[in-house]
């Protein structure tokens, strides 16, 4: 009879790009038994680009110990969990590629895929920053404790440097490993599969997102984006801030504050955090869009001026505004990414995220699944407060949207 093994895989990037690296650990499903680990460093990549690298890399250990075995992939990936089982489209370049390779390691109908919360990942995360630290050593990936005689042994196509290591019980059967005294060490399962074993995931991550307050530019509903004057808060601006700080002062959640780098969003940001008593951390991924030629001008101006751009912008996420400008699709990426980099860094708490229009917008529509189009379909004033919880499988709820009670 076949072997049926759970490969547990994660990789990750600090930098997102950056330096990146990935782990995967082969489990015999039945008891529990870790067979085989795979770690490697892979040079500056992407988070989901090494997501797919681990993934490879354990699906090629579990074919090394029996190639008409039947393999549940368990990841905290969504990502590559939903592309891999057929659900979601590949759309990027860079994972067609890695998710055909990954595809081709076993036959059709050997391998199938499960969502885990990152709780029920950590020894490919463990695996994974492993090779991380060790590539910024200068090294190659070695096991934490030491393998049997043979030592690890090279996976065929996994690159210059990737390893597996087998397991201490990599007979496939055994069910207690002899410790250094020659005792038996009974071994914990593998973690338990569906909903029902499901741990409690604990608090969200929740961020309230703040618009900036009114600029002189505000009112007169021109282009301000990121590369234009950077102008700074009115005198109304100032105002909205100072109410969108004691409002949020009066509700006492606010346990971090971050900020888009333009002067109007840090000058709001201020208000706040120096009414909470907090520092205000800046991220470049919250500013505005780059409008290009379009910064300093109204929509009626751009019509008239550049109607045949602005047609085609209107119609597709992925066209830029005239003269070099920034894509809906451009700052949609940008704005997930930097997402991603506060959630892992607040994990469980409440950050106010001080930002723009567009940003919050895509915040909001990429919470609720909505296709590039919503963004025309949102109203949000200046000041205006919303508010997105993220759990810890993956799901985003919406609980909050343009709220300006605190401005009247």
């Amino acid at each position: 009879m076949p072997h049926r093994f759970v490969v547990e895989a994660d990789g990750g990037s600090r930098g997102n790009p950056g330096p990146a690296g990935y782990g995967a650990v082969v489990f015999d499903q039945e008891s529990g038994q870790p067979l085989a680990e795979a770690a490697e460093f892979i040079g500056t990549a992407t988070n989901n680009v090494a997501e797919y690298r681990g993934l490879i890399a354990g699906l090629r250990a579990a074919y090394a110990l029996d190639p008409a075995a039947h393999v549940l992939v368990r990841m905290d990936s969504k990502l590559v969990v939903e592309q891999m089982s057929g659900r979601w489209k590949i759309k990027h370049p860079d994972m067609r590629p890695l998710a055909t390779e990954a595809a081709a390691v076993f036959p059709a109908g050997q391998v199938s895929y499960a969502w885990v919360p990152r709780e029920q990942n950590k020894h490919a995360d463990r695996l994974a920053n492993e090779a991380m630290d060790a590539g910024g050593r200068g090294e190659p990936w070695r096991p934490a404790t030491d393998p049997p005689a043979a030592g690890p042994t090279a996976l065929p196509g996994t690159g210059a440097g990737a390893s597996v290591a087998p397991g201490p019980d990599a007979g496939l059967g055994a069910s207690a490993t002899p410790d250094a005294a020659g005792a038996t060490e009974a071994r914990p399962a593998a973690p338990p599969l569906g909903w029902s074993a499901a741990p409690d995931l604990g608090p969200p991550t929740t961020f309230v997102l703040l618009r900036h307050g009114e600029t002189a530019l505000t009112p007169q509903k021109r282009f301000s984006g990121s590369t234009g004057s950077d102008p700074e808060l009115s005198p109304v601006g100032l105002r909205q801030a100072e109410h969108a700080a004691a409002a949020l002062a009066a509700r006492g959640t606010i346990e971090a504050v971050v900020t888009s780098p333009l002067r109007r969003c840090r000058q709001t940001a201020r208000a706040v955090a120096d009414r909470l008593g907090l520092d205000v951390q800046v991220d470049a991924g919250l500013r505005e869009t780059d409008f290009g030629a379009w910064e300093g001008l109204t929509f009626a101006e751009v019509r008239e001026r550049y109607p045949a751009d602005l047609a085609t912008w209107l119609d597709s996420p992925k066209a830029a505004p005239t003269g070099g400008g920034e894509s809906f699709a451009a700052v949609a990426h940008r704005v997930a990414e930097a997402r991603d980099a506060l959630i892992g860094r607040h994990p469980g708490r409440t950050v106010l995220v001080v930002t723009h229009v567009t940003p919050i917008k895509t915040l909001v529509r990429l919470a609720l699944g909505a296709p590039p189009e919503s963004l025309f379909r949102m109203e949000l004033s200046a000041a205006s407060l919303s508010a997105v919880a993220y759990f810890g499988d993956g799901n985003a709820s919406l609980r909050l949207l343009n709220d300006t009670s605190h401005l009247r």
